[in-house]
């Protein structure tokens, strides 16, 4: 594992079974404590850069902040942190467009279930692993109330990379284009401006009022800038 991976993998699995408890209480420590190395195993791969546990890490402190600010309960932001935990849990570059997600919305269901997590709680899980796809949201959420705002909550915590500090930000995209060492430079920056031209043409980047207010105008200026870089 890369060194910021092993900084992280102490607190990260203490969380973990903080949350495992809560969410599948009936499934002992011994099952915790292997699922929680088979999620670092999976953030820890060594072909990741930017898709590792830093980026974990980083989702659930966004989602800590969200739920700080009021946007999530204590039920909702656990079933929340679920989704980050499992949300990029399969990760290969090459592979087609929402395969990972899709791959990783199966783990997280199977896994979930292997735990006894509740049927209801499991399919969340699972809907947020997949809008990560696409990042679309209905207003309002897909299903209403509860599996809403944690969609909302996931859909944002998964981009508060866009409103990184500058050097941050910089490190992120240093980070995709080793991930994509693969695609030949032309074809990585046109795609690349695609994906980041959608996101700066959105009227609205966050969909909770905390990360529209707090993070919006440090996300336009990086996207600005890295699309000035990009044309």
């Amino acid at each position: 594992m890369e060194p910021v991976v092993n900084a992280l993998a102490e607190p990260l699995l203490d969380r973990w079974l903080a949350d495992a408890e809560l969410l599948a209480p009936r499934a002992g420590r011994d099952l915790w404590l292997r699922e929680g190395s088979l999620l670092l195993r999976g953030w820890g791969e060594p072909h990741r850069r930017y898709h590792t546990a830093e980026h974990l890490a980083e989702v659930l402190a966004a989602l800590d902040e969200l739920a700080g600010a009021g946007h999530l309960d204590v039920r909702e932001a656990l079933l929340a942190r679920a989704v980050g935990w499992y949300h990029d849990l399969h990760y290969d570059p090459s592979a087609a467009p929402g395969s990972n997600e899709h791959r990783s919305a199966t783990m997280a269901r199977d896994h979930l279930h292997a735990l006894g997590v509740d049927d209801t709680l499991v399919g969340t899980v699972e809907d947020g692993v997949l809008m990560t796809a696409t990042h679309e949201v209905r207003p309002g959420g897909v299903e209403g109330g509860v599996g809403a705002r944690v969609l909302d909550a996931v859909h944002d915590a998964d981009l508060w990379i866009l409103s990184a500090p500058s050097p941050r930000y910089a490190a992120y995209r240093a980070q995709v284009r080793e991930e994509y060492a693969h695609v030949p430079d032309h074809l990585f920056r046109a795609g690349r401006a695609a994906v980041m031209g959608g996101f700066a043409g959105r009227e609205r980047i966050y969909r909770t009022d905390h990360a529209h207010a707090a993070w919006t105008a440090q996300a336009r200026v990086n996207l600005a800038d890295e699309l000035a870089d990009l044309a």
